[in-house]
Order: structure tokens, then C-alpha cells, then sequence
């Protein structure tokens, strides 16, 4: 019975070294992507091509590039959008949805982020919240006027809404263990732009 036990501790302890391993390496990606796009928002978003400023319209970042930060004042977080939202891309920073627009484009803007890592605490949340997105063209900030709880597999929340929407989103119910089965979903409106 010894030998069982002793089977379990280590186990245990090779359990807490992969999450630890693993947690290490997504806290590393995220502060390099928040470097990347700290670096691309003070160049202001030259082009390489001709050197000249860029604007919302000419934006065309490449996947996983980082193309900007969300600031949530409510969470005191500063986050970096990452260009994608697939397993890769949410491993570095929140990601925007590839074919949703960019700040600036006078539609809907899709950003989405794990909750148990760039969205912690994110049950904090509250109508009336701010965020703020800072891409290399411009501070864009936005009010939440509305939050709705979807199953995960409702895209509904994905569509034309013929004015800028800020949509972020994040698994739901925040402290389920597992595979959440249904998406926390923000609504925030234009308040400010520079």
C-alpha cells in the first residue's frame, strides 16, 4: 500500500509541473505579444512600404501578429489583441475575430479571450463598464450597454449590427471546471475616439 501512495504523490507533483510548465509558457507569449503591440503602437502604425501613417481602413495585420491592447479600468488590465482566435492566437493575448472589423470601421468588432486567464474576474463586469482599445491609428473607448449568456455554440452574436460594437466575449459560467457550455457576451458602444 506504501508503493500506492507514494504512485499518487507523484503523480501530483507531475500534474503541477505541466500546469506550471505550461502556465509559464502562455504568461510568456502574452508579454511578448503585449511588447509586439506596444512596439507597433508607438511606431503608430507606419507602413512598411512607404513609411507613411495608416488609418482603420488600410489595417490588414497578419495572423497571431499583435495588433493592439484592450484596457478594462473596472480589472486595472491592459491586454494585447492577437489577429485570430484559435487555440494559438488565445494563448498570446485576447483575439480578434478574422472577419470581423477593426476600431475605427463602423461595424462589429469581435474579441474573445479565455476566462480563466486574459478574462479573470471578468464576472466584475458590469453595464456601464468601459473599455478601451489602442491600435496603432488610434484610442478608441467603449460603454457596455448590454451583456447576454449564449450557448457556445451560438453564433448568432456574430453579425452585421450597421454600427460599431465593440463585442467581447469569454466562456461562461466563469468558475466552471472544464469546457464551459455557454459564452459570456459584452456589447459595448462607441463613447470616444482620437
Amino acid at each position: 500500500m506504501k508503493w500506492l501512495s507514494s504512485l499518487f504523490i507523484i503523480a501530483g507533483l507531475v500534474c503541477l509541473a505541466v500546469f506550471g510548465y505550461q502556465y509559464m509558457q502562455t504568461e510568456q507569449a502574452r508579454e511578448q505579444s503585449m511588447a509586439e503591440a506596444q512596439e507597433s503602437i508607438s511606431a503608430g502604425g507606419q507602413s512598411e512600404e512607404n513609411g507613411m501613417p495608416i488609418n482603420a481602413d488600410d489595417f490588414d495585420p497578419e495572423l497571431y501578429a499583435a495588433i493592439g491592447t484592450l484596457e478594462i479600468p473596472k480589472l486595472e488590465k491592459t491586454l494585447p489583441i492577437v489577429e485570430g482566435t484559435d487555440p494559438d492566437a488565445l494563448d498570446k493575448g485576447i483575439g480578434h475575430l478574422l472577419n470581423s472589423v477593426f476600431p475605427g470601421q463602423g461595424e462589429q468588432i469581435v474579441l474573445s479571450g479565455h476566462r480563466d486567464t486574459v478574462f479573470r474576474n471578468f464576472d466584475q463586469i458590469e453595464i456601464g463598464d468601459q473599455f478601451t482599445v489602442t491600435m496603432p491609428y488610434g484610442t478608441y473607448t467603449y460603454e457596455i450597454r448590454e451583456t447576454e449568456i449564449v450557448p457556445e455554440d451560438d453564433t448568432s452574436v456574430i453579425r452585421s449590427m450597421g454600427e460599431e460594437v465593440l463585442v467581447v466575449t469569454t466562456c461562461y459560467p466563469f468558475h466552471y471546471v472544464g469546457n464551459a457550455p455557454e459564452r459570456f457576451v459584452t456589447y459595448a458602444y462607441p463613447v470616444d475616439s482620437q
